[in-house]
């Protein structure tokens, strides 16, 4: 993404794609081969149970005899970029200098396609590393539009997703996130504002509307993740791709994981 013999300067590219000038020079610790087993645990108990804290996490995983502190769960579940889904303030991982939009969608009948798209993103464990995987998801039908597997939570793979999305399907009238910063970015948030769509995104009162796509990630995982050993990226990209099951984030144009009821106009909370 930037190339240090462009004849632009580094501090211009990064402006551009709306990243950090650190980060393009930060070089990451590995993470130990023990933490990555702690981490796919984590995700497995968290898909069981999702309104578990950092706290609760521990306490079942020192039942099953991992000795591991409260603080440390913390920090690989903001590593991986999941949280407990329970109604708190500060929710999500915001940027400072980025704008917050406001929620649209409590008390809204939402019924047809194209009213509202979700983004959301969620950790993926591979043999040794982890990917994030980000799906553009049809409110009423519950439908996957498009998604993207990346090593980060840039808003560039957001906006690559949601422009395949776009040229697929058209646009929504609503596009509803959380308030995580590849989100709030203005790349993602041009994105969006420029095509005459409104931008909504959760805030306090509106955890709920987290968990269909906590359906979408339980059935990704349980019938295609955690059955395989991803040796790569290209491998976990290819593979996910391809998955032709319901639930899975392929273009097919089949509903994905599609709940009891999904049928009957939903009304966000």
């Amino acid at each position: 993404m930037i190339d240090r013999d462009h004849p632009l300067p580094v501090s211009r590219q990064v402006k551009l794609v709306d990243i950090s000038r650190s980060s393009v020079y930060y070089q990451p610790r590995p993470i130990s081969d023990a933490d990555l087993r702690l981490m796919r645990r984590i995700d497995e108990l968290h898909l069981e149970h999702p309104f578990a804290g950092a706290r609760m996490l521990a306490r079942l995983l020192r039942r099953e005899s991992i000795p591991v502190g409260r603080r440390h769960v913390r920090t690989l579940m903001k590593r991986m970029g999941i949280e407990a889904l329970y109604r708190r303030p500060n929710t999500s991982r915001k940027h400072a200098a980025h704008k917050i939009w406001p929620y649209l969608l409590r008390d809204r009948t939402i019924d047809r396609a194209n009213q509202v798209w979700a983004l959301d993103t969620s950790y993926i464990p591979m043999a040794r590393g982890f990917v994030y995987l980000m799906a553009v998801v049809d409110w009423a039908s519950r439908k996957v539009l498009a998604h993207r597997v990346a090593i980060t939570l840039e808003s560039c793979h957001a906006v690559e997703a949601l422009e395949e999305a776009f040229a697929k399907y058209g646009t929504p009238e609503i596009v509803n996130t959380d308030q995580g910063s590849q989100f709030t970015a203005t790349g993602f948030t041009d994105a969006v504002l420029d095509r005459g769509i409104r931008l909504s995104m959760d805030g306090k009162g509106s955890w709920r509307d987290n968990v269909f796509v906590e359906r979408l990630w339980r059935s990704v995982k349980y019938e295609e993740v955690y059955l395989k050993a991803y040796d790569s990226v290209s491998h976990a990209r290819r593979s996910i791709a391809n998955w032709p099951r319901r639930g899975a984030p392929t273009t097919s144009r089949e509903p994905c994981c599609l709940p009891q009821g999904a049928g009957e106009p939903h009304r966000a909370p």
